[in-house]
């Protein structure tokens, strides 16, 4: 029997400081992460970022892969990683130099990976003479220019009618901001100041992240912060290789649809679970329209990693160890990864919402226990602007609207809130009443909406206000026609609805995708959809069943 040789005592002390430094580490980069989102949205101008929190950051290694990254908006941190790497990548083959004091900005969806609204913000950072990291950011401008004020038109054809379009570029050259290129900016915004004072928000956040990213490596030490990072990401792979494992093995199929005119466009996805990952196949997914709902590659990796991990347990974080477990199928020219020039602006934020519904109802049946019937699946998208009356000057505005979330298997859905690619917080009335000419008479929660069940959807929301000018508004949803799916005999959600009253009292259904002129005493009501239910509703608890008459629920 050979020699057994026990660890020395310095040894043990030595491994357990090791995983005590990466484990202090790994939060560490992830606080720094959400200290810049705090920041962000506190400088920020406009009340879609400093009032709704449309906004993410994150932070990477000297190669390029995502490190740490705050929980903020998945459509966004599912998305960054790609987008980071391919900004880099477009640097490099440009042969732009980096520098200590750079800043580049991007907002290329076919590079960055979401649609022209989302700026975003990179920049080295510089220990010395070396790169130890990056740090980057995104936030949703609420105009970038385009067809219609917000700039996200459902009549759009090419991305060239959906805003200016930014290859990456230096915003910032040594320290020293790029006039010319905040210009330009400018020029193509009806809310110009808007965007500078974001930008400079997002400038902020940048500066104090590379401040605390510094402060960290010294901490750790520069020479051993690269392998500590390396131990971050394999830890991640570890624990996400982990959850994989105990998921059950084959392939399940799933199929839902975005309402587009008056016909259906398909979204299917093939998911199959291994240990060494996820594999998504969208073959059978519709092909690319010449319409705004395409979702480019980063869209698409986001909305599947968004599903999965809502899977798996809360203790894995997102990193490069996670998302080398994500493997997404998709060729181009589909809705799902569509070819340059294609609108995208809607596929950000409707198609991602449809991917993740196609995958749970693909598990439905494979993970019974974890999967929620359907949401009301869309972000209920509202822009609106015009002239103000007293100043003279453009204005423009974004919001997004909740609705009810699918019952789960074990409770009720929750009524009216964001879900899926989502997680922005709600503009307050008296913000909108404040900077636009805008009245609100209604917002409350549907009764009835939320499918019934064993466990009842969540419901929707009205929303209603009527304009003291001329406003061009946009509304931009889904769910008008495709009910949000139950499980397990659960019933189908409630539809979203649209209308128009007119000052003369004439009241008009508007279409889900449609862009339409408000003369001065016209109002609009948004009817959002509830979600599905779960389970037969002749096993509802009593005490449910009287809790709903309580309040009213049907």
């Amino acid at each position: 029997m050979g020699e057994v040789r026990l660890p020395h005592p310095q040894e043990e002390s030595s491994v357990s400081e090791d995983r005590i430094q990466v484990e202090v580490t790994k939060h560490s980069l992830v606080y720094i992460s959400e200290e810049m989102a705090v920041l962000l949205r506190k400088s920020a101008f406009s009340p879609n970022i400093r009032e709704r929190a449309d906004h993410s950051c994150a932070l990477l290694d000297a190669q390029g892969r995502t490190i740490g990254q705050a929980e903020q908006i998945p459509v966004h941190i599912g998305s960054l990683p790609l987008g980071l790497k391919n900004t880099l990548r477009y640097l490099e083959e440009h042969g732009v130099p980096q520098k200590k004091g750079d800043t580049y900005v991007v907002n290329d969806p076919y590079i960055s990976g979401t649609h022209l609204n989302d700026v975003t913000l990179i920049g080295p950072v510089f220990r010395d003479s070396q790169i130890v990291g990056y740090v980057a950011n995104k936030a949703h401008h609420v105009d970038v220019g385009g067809m219609v004020p917000g700039s996200i038109s459902p009549d759009a054809t090419e991305l060239y009618q959906e805003g200016l379009i930014i290859a990456p570029v230096k915003l910032i050259d040594g320290g020293k901001l790029n006039k010319e290129v905040l210009a330009l900016m400018k020029s193509d915004s009806r809310q110009p100041d808007f965007i500078e004072g974001d930008l400079r928000a997002q400038i902020a956040a940048n500066r104090l992240g590379e401040r605390r990213f510094l402060e960290l490596v010294t901490k750790v030490g520069a020479s051993r912060f690269p392998s500590v990072a390396e131990s971050i990401m394999d830890h991640t792979e570890e624990l996400t290789r982990h959850e994989f494992g105990k998921m059950p093995r084959g392939t399940w199929s799933g199929e839902d649809f975005l309402e587009l005119g008056g016909g259906l466009l398909s979204i299917k996805a093939s998911v199959s679970f291994t240990r060494n990952g996820v594999r998504v196949n969208f073959d059978g997914t519709a092909r690319q329209v010449e319409a705004p709902l395409n979702a480019v590659l980063g869209v698409t990796i986001a909305a599947v990693s968004f599903a999965v991990k809502s899977l798996i347990s809360s203790n894995v974080q997102l990193n490069d160890g996670f998302n080398r477990m994500i493997n997404v199928v998709a060729r181009p020219g589909l809705l799902v990864n569509p070819e340059r020039p294609m609108p995208v602006a809607a596929g950000n934020l409707e198609t991602s919402q449809r991917i993740v519904d196609v995958i749970f109802r693909a598990l439905a049946s494979a993970l019974p226990d974890r999967v929620p019937a359907a949401s009301h699946g869309s972000m209920n998208n509202l822009m609106m602007g015009g002239i103000l009356p007293n100043t003279g000057e453009s204005w423009a505005f974004y919001e997004t609207i909740g609705g009810g979330s699918g019952a789960r298997p074990n409770s009720d859905g929750v009524d009216g809130v964001q879900v899926n690619m989502t997680n922005t917080m709600n503009t307050p009335i008296e913000v909108m009443e404040h900077y636009y000419p805008l009245i609100f008479s209604e917002y409350s929660l549907r009764d009835g909406t939320g499918g019934q069940g064993r466990w009842r959807g969540g419901l929707g929301i009205r929303r209603s206000f009527t304009t003291k000018a001329r406003v061009r508004v946009t509304i931009l949803g889904e769910r008008a026609r495709i009910r949000p799916w139950g499980l397990n005999g659960g019933k189908e959600g409630e539809n979203s609805s649209y209308r128009l009253k007119r000052a003369d009292g004439k009241t008009l259904r508007l279409p889900s995708k449609c862009t339409t002129a408000l003369e001065a005493g016209d109002s609009i009501l948004i009817e959002t959809a509830g979600g599905g239910g779960f389970g037969l509703r002749g096993l509802r608890n009593e005490n449910a069943r009287k809790r709903d008459g309580d309040y009213g629920y049907k």
